[in-house]
């Protein structure tokens, strides 16, 4: 290839802007965040867009959208955009993480030590 050949850069802007179709954000309003989990309802379809077919694949088992962006090394905003568009497609869904266990109550927790100290 000589210099005055036009390159394709795999890793550039150019790529991202194509995998997106242009887009920032996805016409189906979807609250997905770093730890929201998505699982795949099926195996990927022929003819699906690469990217989006990876994903499909490396959820048959609960990843986070963050563990998604690490694997497809792709940013977690057009990640984002892939994900609302297949969920939008019914081929993934998302769900919360498991919520933190609530502390108990200051309280309670003083009781418990008042009584144990009495023993």
């Amino acid at each position: 290839m000589n210099s005055a050949e036009p390159h394709w850069d795999g890793g550039g802007p150019e790529r991202l802007y194509v995998i997106t179709g242009g887009r920032s954000g996805s016409s189906a309003k979807t609250t997905l965040d770093l730890v929201t989990l998505i699982v795949a309802r099926s195996a990927p379809r022929p003819g699906m867009q690469p990217e989006q077919a990876a994903i499909v694949r490396i959820c048959q088992r609960p990843l986070s959208v963050a563990e998604i962006s690490a694997h497809l090394s792709l940013p977690v905003s057009v990640v984002t955009v892939l994900l609302s568009d297949l969920i939008a497609d019914n081929r993934v869904f998302s769900r919360p993480p498991v919520p933190p266990a609530k502390l108990p109550d200051i309280a309670l927790i003083e009781a418990v030590i008042d009584g144990l100290q009495k023993l």
